[in-house]
């Protein structure tokens, strides 16, 4: 079975904690004691976010002001290869040595007509007052919108299209190589309007969930797993009417509101796998990896699935 799994931010860098690489090796140590059972039963490919490690490159890089802030898709090309590095000798360490391993600079298109690039909402960077992020505002050309009392930049997060590395990655899936791709949602890259064939990075944020659910998608995943804080979709989160979901069918669960910033990006792309493919999409916590892909923990969509269930 081909199990495609997303590992959302605490896997890498928990809540309140200092952005050191300790800090980040330690988090994707404890991800990698979850994922080496899979990978010892299954084909295994690994996304991953990246939000954290991009802000820290961007204080950086603004902290240096000789040259300019190197843009977004280096960046994510950047931590893409730094996060890869360390699930791979992470996960090494736990299996045979002769298993395989790859980390693929993923490179994913976009429209620059999609309609996210008219209303950018995607936080990223330092905070800044007003009078700093007119400036940058007018020299830049960038978005602001308040962040609490401060500014921040944002930019697009367009739908995914397009990822350019299949071919190699169906390649070492035939040799039960295990793939780290897409990290943060991939490399937005678009062609150049003026040239059919020149490509070239774009200054956005592609969603890690859809990325991932688009790779899956097209890697024909028997599963698609988005690990997160929350043991599984709840209804009513955080009131004391919040109910664990256990079981949803992608059109049950599509009628239901999810927070924009937190459950509902995976909500649409567990429900937009589970539908397209006919396959089970999941949605849970790193812990219990093992007990989600039996079916026994976290929350699966599935086409064949009746309405809600609750656990």
């Amino acid at each position: 079975m081909l199990v495609v799994v997303a590992l959302g931010g605490n896997a890498l860098l928990r809540r309140g904690q200092p952005m050191t690489a300790q800090n980040q090796r330690e988090n994707v140590r404890v991800a990698a004691q979850a994922l080496a059972p899979v990978a010892a039963e299954h084909d295994l490919v690994v996304g991953h976010g990246n939000g954290p490690q991009v802000g820290l490159l961007a204080l950086q890089g603004a902290a240096y002001t000789t040259v300019e802030t190197y843009p977004l898709d280096v960046l994510d090309a950047e931590t893409e290869g730094a996060i890869g590095y360390m699930i791979e000798q992470e996960l090494g360490n736990l299996l045979p040595f002769e298993r395989p391993f790859a980390t693929l600079l993923t490179m994913i298109e976009v429209d620059t007509q999609d309609p996210a690039f008219a209303n950018p909402t995607k936080f990223i960077g330092p905070v800044y007052d007003k009078a700093e992020a007119d400036r940058l505002a007018a020299e830049k050309g960038w978005a602001f919108k308040p962040d609490g009392d401060k500014w921040r930049r944002v930019v697009a997060s367009p739908e995914p299209k397009r990822i350019f590395e299949l071919r190699p990655m169906k390649w070492l899936l035939e040799k039960h190589t295990i793939v780290i791709a897409a990290g943060g949602g991939g490399i937005p890259t678009a062609y150049d309007p003026d040239s059919e064939r020149r490509l070239v990075g774009v200054e956005c944020v592609i969603d890690k969930d859809l990325a991932t659910e688009l790779l899956a998608r097209e890697l024909g995943a028997d599963l698609y797993v988005m690990l997160t804080d929350a043991d599984a979709v709840y209804v009513d989160w955080s009131k004391p009417t919040q109910r664990a979901i256990r079981r949803a069918s992608p059109d049950a669960l599509s009628a239901m509101s999810f927070a924009a910033g937190s459950m509902g990006p995976k909500v649409e792309a567990a429900c937009r796998f589970a539908r397209l493919t006919g396959k089970r999409a999941a949605i849970g916590a790193l812990d219990d990896l093992s007990r989600i892909i039996a079916g026994e923990a976290g929350t699966t969509i599935a086409a064949d699935a009746q309405g809600i269930v609750h656990a």
